[in-house]
């Protein structure tokens, strides 16, 4: 099966921005327009709606994610434009966030609209035939929107942001997480963050907090399957410290060395997990119950109740940490918590230092 590629919300912002100083320039509003994309090519892009609003024109596209759909797909973005000023002025209107925090591509007090589609957006609207304009971008609901995306924690209020360096969204691509945990590693050093806490998704980062309540939401990062790659990115930036909240199966995955944890990619192998167990005093029968196992839960309701289990826990979290500061490049600090599904805290490893 081909999955169906999406577009970005700077190649929404872009098309809406051209149907409008196009319906602006002839008097009538255009069903799709072609626009160029950042990294080469050009892409037409249905129109929803075009109509005068005061003395500009302003003009929809629904965002489309493709099959690979996030918080943002099936957003309407909206562009006003009108004619006048020097050059091609972009603002950001309502349901476009502003940037509060420092370590993003934009300043603070500006809109939260990128570098790339910046220029895509002005290409488009030259494009159309006009040099020079005023341009605010929309989005409808974008408040409630960008509750679901990482913005609040980055220091991005009212809205959401205007993306995308490709212009397109290739399914399932791994590039857009990978460059949210970047942008978050950024904004945690330039505000000044000593250790960042990472967790693989959003219930171990609640239970985290939970466990440390002066931890800020702006520390966190949720890193999702992305081992190696958080931790490099880490150590790349300088961090002396980080702390892990984890759950089980990622940790008994890490511990193994793998640089991705997802199930897709990284298998978890209990017969490895039982040789642990062996080496830290469990019944026989006990590892060979681990050993035939389906899950990382059912393991670990094996060896919870054992008195061998915090030697585990420990074995696991000093072999996970191990691979974490390789990982990292250098001599980091790693400690973790690990949670079992209810949120009780199994072992913690900066009580055990």
């Amino acid at each position: 099966m081909t999955l169906r590629h999406g577009f970005t919300t700077g190649t929404a912002a872009a098309a809406a921005a051209k149907a409008a100083a196009l319906h602006l320039l002839e008097g009538r509003a255009p069903d799709s327009v072609d626009v160029p994309l950042p990294m080469g090519g050009r892409l037409s892009v249905a129109i929803l709606e075009s109509r005068g609003e005061g003395d500009g024109v302003l003009a929809a596209v629904v965002k489309d994610g493709g099959d690979d759909p996030d918080a943002t797909h099936g957003a309407v973005i909206r562009a006003l434009v009108r004619r006048g000023g020097e050059g091609i002025v972009l603002k950001g209107g309502h349901g476009v966030g502003t940037v509060t925090r420092p370590g993003l591509p934009v300043a603070v007090g500006e809109a939260a609209i990128n570098p790339v589609p910046r220029v895509q957006i002005r290409q488009a609207v030259a494009e159309a035939g006009l040099d020079a304009a005023e341009v605010e971008i929309r989005v409808d609901r974008g408040e409630e929107i960008a509750l679901k995306t990482f913005n609040p924690r980055l220091g991005i209020v009212g809205g959401i942001s205007i993306l995308g360096t490709r212009g397109t969204v290739k399914p399932f691509s791994n590039a857009a997480y990978q460059a949210t945990i970047r942008q978050c590693l950024d904004v945690m050093e330039a505000c000044g963050v000593k250790r960042p806490c990472l967790t693989t998704g959003g219930r171990s980062e609640r239970f985290l907090r939970q466990a440390r309540p002066d931890t800020p939401e702006t520390a966190c990062v949720q890193v999702a399957d992305f081992f190696f790659y958080s931790m490099r990115e880490a150590g790349r930036r300088g961090f002396g410290a980080v702390q892990w909240g984890v759950f089980f199966g990622k940790l008994v995955k890490q511990a193994q060395g793998h640089r991705y944890t997802h199930a897709r990619s990284a298998d978890l192998d209990l017969s490895v997990l039982a040789d642990w167990c062996a080496e830290c005093g469990f019944p026989h029968d006990v590892c060979a119950d681990v050993a035939g196992g389906n899950t990382a839960l059912q393991a670990l309701q094996t060896v919870a109740p054992m008195p061998q289990a915090p030697a585990l826990y420990a074995l696991l979290t000093d072999r996970a940490a191990e691979f974490a500061r390789e990982f990292s490049g250098r001599g980091i600090a790693v400690d973790y918590l690990l949670f079992d599904f209810d949120g009780r805290v199994l072992h913690d490893t900066s009580e055990a230092a």
